[in-house]
Parts: structure tokens; C-alpha cells; sequence
């Protein structure tokens, strides 16, 4: 049995482990030059491969079908990746905040002892083949474009694992979509996800805070609230507070944020600490509310006229300070994507309905989750889900 499987990041090549595990002829195409690109990109923060937390908390971190995810979870979990590492002589920990790591901090040695696991089971690499797509004829005929050439190789099943829309150069440029859509697959739209967001900050706060964090602080965008940290940019705001609730944002009518700078303190706190001043309300709460520059920057620009400024409304607006956002940035600056195949397209196995035989993993899927190692394991387990439904097809 021949088993294709189309793209080179974590979902194929892990579905190419899997599938050559279960005794399939596999052959890995990707339409770039090398293997793995988007995963050393993630190797440029460390490689933060998962998360160490209870399995409730972690299956909730995922948009989707929960049903769906605690099967795909408990197949393939976060100690089971720990494990698949240690097979691959790569040592990983638990930091303080629960991510987990390699050692090294790097991608690329595990990377290329991943390689070397897929050469030594048999999977055969085929590189620069930039997919064109499929057709039934006795078995499935996958079709690539390879240089000036239009090749075709048959394969007893498929599995599309060609990622979002995110990071194109790394070769997730989400031409996929027009080809499924072609072929009567439901395809939902590919959106910017982990992704920063603008706002036309004026020059004064630029000049103050641009680069800085504001740190320790609480979000809420709609009804979803979110803990971190936000980093001021010359576009408007990055950082895991606010990628958090990315879905949120994209769900109002008009993104808006509302960051609250002193969590830790009530509003009759803040004006507490403020004493009996009846003036000068914003230097004297730099000083005793501790405000960064980037927090003091920001309270400036949303504090309530000076005319109506006291002690009771400036400890409001930092506990509320709304900031209506432009949208999101371009999707080629985004960590990752949402949007994708349609779950109701798939089957249990990550089997196409329209196209029995040809299975899809990874960020081709229309689900989401925030960075802390859960897109990872989201790729690593439907990439798992995949090439098992495919082993099964071909009578495995």
C-alpha cells in the first residue's frame, strides 16, 4: 500500500512516521526545497513543542468540535509527544509557566534526527513538487507541478497536510483552498490568528512607549478575558494577551479591547493610593499607582479630559481603558491561521466525505488555539488521527 502524504511541516512529517510505522510505502512530497521550515521557524522562540497542563484545561484551549479534540488529544497527548522526543535523543522540560521545551532550546537538531527516523523507516522525500491536486481513477492520481513539468503519482490514500495561510515563505501559502473548493469541499475562509492588531496610536504615545510591554495586565474583548502582557508597536499591539483573543475580536461588529493596567487594585484601591491631591492626577498615579512608561503612555492618551479628570475617572479609565482596533495585521505576519476545511466535510478520521481516501491534517483544519505549545500538539495529534485512517483505509 502507497500512502502520499502532501506537505512537509509537523502534520506530515508525523503522519509520514505514522504511516510508514503501520507498514505503508510512503512518499513525502512538499513543494519547497527542504522539510520542516515552519518548524524551525517555531524553533526561533525555543521551540515550545507543548504544554504541561491537565487535559481539560488543554483540550478548552482549541476552537472546534470539543468532542473531537478530547479524541484526537487522548490519542496523541502532551506526554506522549514528551515521549516521542526522548525516542528521538532530544531531552525536553516543563518552564515555570508550563511550556514545554527541548533542552537545547532549538529546532533544528531535533528536526534533523526526525529526518533521519523517516529515511531509516523508508519514507521517500520528494522535494519541490508544488501540488496541483488529485483525481480517481483505480487508485488516487495526486498531481504536482515540478519545475516545468506536470508529474502525476498514484497512491492507495492521501493525506493533505499543507498548512494555513500563515508564514508563506515557509510554504504555507494557502493555494490549497481554490483546489479543495474546486473539488466541492467546504472551505472556510483563512484568517490572521496569534496575530497582532493595529491601532493608529498618535505620535506622543509612539515617542513614549513604542517597543515597551505592558505587563501584568488584564484584556477583555467581548466576553473573552485574557492575562499577559501587550507589547506597544508602531502598528498598534502584539503579544499573547491580545493573540488570545483573537477570536473574540473577530467576532465584533468592531474590534474593540479594553485593558484594565492595575488588576491587582479596585478602583476605590487606586484612589486610595492617590491621597487627597486635587491636581496633577497623572504624575502623581505614575509615582504611586507604579505605571510603566508604556502603561503611563497609554492612561495619558485614553485618561478623560482635563476638565473632568479626578482621581475617581482616571482610576476608571485605567481600570477600562478602551482602544477600538483597525483590525488585524496581514496573514503573512501571523503566527498561524483559522480558518480551513470545514469540520462537517471531515469524518472521524480526518477522511474527506467527498473524497474517500484523502485525508486532511494540521492547520488545513478550521480550528484555532493560542501559542503555548497547543498549535504543535494540535498538528502532531490530527497528523497521528490522519495517517492512521489512512493505514485503516488501505486495509492496515
Amino acid at each position: 500500500m502507497h500512502i502520499a502524504i502532501i506537505g512537509g511541516g509537523p502534520a506530515g512529517l508525523r503522519a509520514a512516521e505514522v504511516a510508514a510505522v503501520g507498514g505503508a510505502e510512503v512518499t513525502l512530497f512538499d513543494g519547497k526545497a527542504s522539510v520542516g521550515r515552519k518548524f524551525l521557524v517555531a524553533g526561533r522562540g525555543g521551540l515550545n513543542l507543548t504544554h504541561s497542563e491537565a487535559r481539560e484545561q488543554f483540550i478548552a484551549r482549541y476552537s472546534g468540535p470539543r468532542e473531537v479534540w478530547a479524541s484526537l488529544i487522548e490519542d496523541f497527548d502532551s506526554i506522549a509527544l514528551r515521549a516521542w522526543a526522548a525516542g528521538l535523543e532530544v531531552e525536553t522540560f516543563a518552564a515555570s509557566t508550563g511550556r514545554v521545551y527541548p533542552r537545547e532550546l532549538k529546532g533544528a537538531p531535533l528536526l534533523r534526527r526526525w529526518v533521519q527516523r523517516l529515511r531509516s523507516l523508508g519514507v521517500r522525500f520528494a522535494l519541490n513538487h508544488r501540488w496541483l491536486g488529485v483525481r480517481r481513477d483505480e487508485s488516487w492520481q495526486v498531481e504536482f507541478q515540478v519545475a516545468d513539468q506536470v508529474r502525476t503519482h498514484p497512491a492507495d490514500a492521501v493525506v493533505l497536510a499543507l498548512g494555513g495561510g500563515s508564514w508563506p515563505e515557509t510554504g504555507s501559502t494557502g493555494a490549497w483552498t481554490s483546489i479543495l473548493a474546486s473539488l466541492g469541499v467546504a472551505v472556510a475562509p483563512l484568517q490572521p490568528a496569534n496575530c497582532g492588531w493595529e491601532y493608529p496610536w498618535p505620535p506622543a504615545v509612539l515617542s513614549a512607549a513604542e517597543g515597551q510591554p505592558l505587563k501584568n495586565i488584564v484584556a477583555r474583548a467581548g466576553e473573552m478575558i485574557a492575562r499577559g502582557e501587550l507589547l506597544i508597536t508602531r502598528y498598534g499591539l502584539e503579544g499573547g494577551a491580545i493573540y488570545q483573543l483573537g477570536p473574540a475580536l473577530r467576532a465584533l461588529p468592531v474590534p474593540e479591547l479594553a485593558i484594565d493596567l492595575k488588576p491587582a487594585n479596585t478602583v476605590a484601591q487606586l484612589i486610595a493610593k492617590l491621597g487627597p491631591i486635587r491636581r496633577n492626577f497623572l504624575a502623581e498615579a505614575k509615582s504611586r499607582w507604579r505605571l510603566s512608561e508604556a502603561a503611563y503612555a497609554l492612561l495619558a492618551h485614553r485618561a478623560p479630559a482635563d476638565s473632568v479628570l479626578s482621581a475617581e475617572t482616571l482610576a476608571q479609565a485605567a481600570k477600562h481603558c478602551v482602544l477600538r482596533l483597525s483590525g488585524p495585521r496581514p496573514i503573512e505576519e501571523a503566527i498561524s491561521s483559522a480558518g480551513g476545511v470545514c469540520w462537517s466535510e471531515l469524518d472521524a478520521t480526518l477522511m474527506l466525505r467527498q473524497l474517500p481516501g484523502v485525508f486532511v491534517a494540521g492547520e488545513m483544519i478550521d480550528w484555532e488555539a493560542p501559542t503555548g505549545g497547543y498549535l504543535l500538539q494540535g498538528c502532531f495529534a490530527t497528523g497521528t488521527r490522519a495517517a492512521r485512517g489512512a493505514l485503516a483505509w488501505c486495509g492496515a
